[in-house]
């Protein structure tokens, strides 16, 4: 693809405002805009220092900036490249992965790992409170946006709610809203922790990358247990946001 250069920077004169600052900005501007696509590379530090009239240590100081913002992602040995838009999943709303990723732009889709009726785990029965004898639909797929897998996630829920787990084929949160099943509250433990090398195979990723682990417990609207959800999330495409408030 042709490395494009930004239009013509023009510092801000008399701002207290160091230069790569402001040449941080000015790219931060250009990439929103859309002036570049996702995975597209930037010219060189050299092209682009000499394009803008500026030092590559200005140049340099700023691209540092934006990879710090993740807007900009370095592959050693190829360049600077625009990054893929990352996945903000708002702590405020219950919202299902598909929902998560069409918000971004993303296609999402599956690959189903397993679909079965198991006997609970001993958390998975507690977290669930249900009898000895009930049985669970265990869920475990593969989350892709737009041909990336994204995350390992495995959902379990009383087989009473989905007595065939073959007959799932999209979003679990569509299905259960069609059956009026739906949750209307959840909550989240959210840990960082490194994959497993059998994790970082589905998430192709190194043995050893610090992922985002999710465990989602979600309620019916008579308090009733409806899912306990395990997801392993790429750290370089989500973003956990939480909107808080300090009390008057």
């Amino acid at each position: 693809m042709t490395k494009r250069s930004p239009r013509t920077f023009k510092p801000a004169a008399g701002s207290g405002t160091p230069l790569y600052l402001q040449l941080a900005r000015f790219l931060s501007e250009a990439v929103r805009s859309g002036q570049y696509e996702s995975n597209e590379a930037l010219p060189s530090e050299r092209a682009l220092s000499e394009s803008l009239g500026l030092s590559r240590v200005t140049t340099r100081k700023a691209i540092d900036q934006l990879t710090l913002q993740g807007l900009i992602v370095r592959r050693r040995g190829s360049g600077n490249y625009i990054a893929a838009p990352r996945v903000e999943q708002a702590l405020s709303r219950l919202t299902s992965f598909s929902e998560d990723l069409r918000a971004r732009g993303y296609s999402p889709s599956s690959r189903w790992l397993s679909r079965e009726i198991t006997p609970p785990t001993d958390q998975e029965r507690e977290l669930l409170r249900l009898p000895r004898a009930a049985k669970v639909a265990r869920l475990k797929r593969l989350r892709i946006g737009d041909e990336t897998v994204m995350a390992l996630e495995e959902c379990v829920l009383p087989a009473s709610v989905l007595p065939d787990p073959t007959r799932l084929e999209g979003s679990l949160y569509e299905y259960l809203e069609a059956k009026r099943s739906a949750p209307v509250r959840a909550s989240e433990r959210i840990q960082a922790i490194n994959a497993s090398a059998q994790l970082a195979r589905h998430l192709r990723v190194p043995t050893g990358r610090a992922v985002l682990f999710i465990q989602r417990v979600s309620y019916l609207a008579s308090g009733t247990p409806l899912e306990v959800t395990c997801a392993y999330c790429r750290s370089d495409y989500f973003d956990l946001v939480a909107e808080m408030r300090r009390d008057a």
